[in-house]
This record gives structure tokens, sequence and C-alpha cells, in this order.
């Protein structure tokens, strides 16, 4: 008999958390063939879904409880909770419910059917226009940067093979970005249909700032692209720089009466420094990074675990 361990991170679900349990212990009851557990890191969520989680541990067996020390984001949390399963199949979802439970067997079963990874595919999400354009951004951006095939879709509700999260818990920097973890782990992954719910509680954690943050460490702990664009921005510059430059001292000899202008000279070097500070940036965040890492800046920080097996 299979086990199923589902790892769920939690941030302000305090009035959402209890419903997606018993929905993933309804469900179960259904698929007799595998035993499971539910393992849910609190990231340091400031209303009282740690309590929640307290609540759950002391009245059901099967159930972790780890809570970390301050918030680290979604992906040092999964880390976090992969760290504490031993499913045979691990499947990460959401905590407010929009990522449907009830439809896990689809998952296991593509799982039993060969495949290393599952991902969740929607085809219409509900959530605002904010978080729907930050999905397409990153979907492109993953394409770009990390070489995801075009027609696979990724999304927080995936199922895993055992060896798959054994090797993600391999990387051991202190960014972690699971879905270039997966990515990079193999390349045997699918999708399934999903129905995606509407939020019935509460709004998303993610601010731009958070997304923009998620992207910039996905890409530059699993991908070189970016110093590469910024290279061939540099030379495009350079060129276009070099191209005025001609074009400036031809202008003059055949129109000797018309002045150089000042403004054009200013907006080439705006331009050219822009370019520069970008590059530089870029180069910045690669080295900060590596000094963090070289630092050995913990993933994750835990505080307390709770629960049958603590």
């Amino acid at each position: 008999m299979s086990k199923v361990s589902f790892v769920i991170p939690c941030y302000r679900s305090e009035k959402t958390l209890e419903s997606v349990i018993d929905e993933i212990r309804e469900t179960m009851r259904g698929l007799t063939e595998y035993t499971y557990d539910i393992v849910l890191v609190n990231d340091a969520s400031p209303d009282g879904t740690w309590n929640v989680i307290r609540r759950l541990t002391g009245s059901v067996e099967n159930i972790i409880g780890i809570n970390l020390s301050r918030n680290f984001g979604q992906h040092a949390a999964l880390m976090a909770g992969y760290s504490y399963t031993d499913g045979d199949i691990v499947v990460s979802l959401d905590d407010d419910g929009q990522t449907p439970a009830d439809e896990v067997g689809k998952l296991l079963k593509k799982i039993e059917e060969g495949s290393d990874v599952v991902y969740a595919k929607y085809t219409h999400k509900q959530h605002s226009g904010f978080r729907n354009l930050g999905s397409r951004i990153n979907e492109l951006m993953t394409r770009v940067m990390l070489g995801k095939p075009k027609e696979l879709y990724v999304s927080s509700y995936f199922a895993a093979r055992r060896f798959i999260i054994d090797e993600i818990l391999r990387y051991r920097q202190s960014y972690p970005y699971v879905i270039g973890l997966v990515l990079r782990s193999t390349s045997n992954i699918s999708n399934v249909e999903v129905t995606h719910r509407a939020r019935t509680v509460g709004s998303s954690g993610y601010t731009f700032g958070k997304l923009m943050g998620l992207w910039m460490n996905g890409f530059t702990a699993f991908s070189i692209k970016p110093l590469r664009i910024a290279t061939a921005i540099g030379f495009v510059s350079t060129v276009i720089s070099l191209i005025y430059g001609i074009y400036t001292i031809v202008k003059k000899f055949v129109r000797p009466d018309v002045p150089i202008g000042f403004s054009a000279l200013v907006c080439i070097i705006l331009f050219v420094g822009g370019v520069m500070m970008i590059m530089q940036g870029m180069i910045g965040e690669y080295l900060g990074r590596t000094y963090m890492s070289v630092n050995e800046t913990p993933q994750f920080v835990i505080r307390e675990i709770t629960g049958a097996k603590w």
C-alpha cells in the first residue's frame, strides 16, 4: 500500500485551513489503496493560523505542524514540509481552498501511470486580474529562463514521486525555487485538468514585490540567461551608440551649419548609463546570492513542531 504525504504552506489561513483538512480526509477515505499524512507549515502567519494547526494536530493523529520562526516564503515553507515527509508520493497544495483537494485522485492516478511529477492545470483560474497577470508573466519567464516546455502548465498544486522530493531536498542553497528544482530533476512531467475555485475568504498574500522577488529568486538560482540578456543589451546599446556617433560626424561634414544637439548627447548618456546600471545590478544580484549561500544562510528556521509523531 502506497503512502501519500500532503504538504501545505500556511499563511493567513485560520478561516480556511480546517475545511481544507476536512476535504483531504474525506477524499482519502475513498482512496483506500493509500495511507496518508499531512504536514502543515505555518510561515509566521500574523493571524491565528498556528493555533488552528495546533488544535488540528491535537485531534487528528496523522497531522504534523511546523511553525517557522519568521516569514521565509512559500517555497522555503515547502522545503521545510518536505523535510518531514516519508510518503511514496508527495502532494503540495494551497491552504485557501482554491486548489481542489477532492480531485487529488486525478493527480495520483497520473503518477501511477508513470509520470514523475503531475501538475494540476486550470482551464479558468479564479484569481484576481493582478494574480492572473502575474501567472502569465511567470509562465513566460519560466519558459524563457528555465526551459519549461511550452505545453507544460505549472501550478502550486502538484504531486511528485519520492525520488523527486529527495532530489529537491539535496538543494541546500539559501533561495529555493521548487519549480526550478523540479524542472532540473526530471522531464517526465504531465498535467491533469482540475477545477480552480473562487476564493471565499480573504485575499492573496502575494504582492507585486513578493512576485518580483520570487521570479528573481528562481531565475538567478537556476539560469544564467539574465546575464546573457544583459550582455546582449550592452552589445546592442554599444552598436547603437557607435552608429549614432558615426551619423553625428557625417552630419557635421555634410551640414556644418547644423549645431550638434546637446539633448541628443544627454539622451545617449542616460541610455548607456541606464543599461550599465541594469547590468551591474544583475551581476550584483548573482554575487549577493552567492555570498549569502557561502555564508550558509538557512532556507528556513523551525521554531516549533507539533503532532502525534513529536
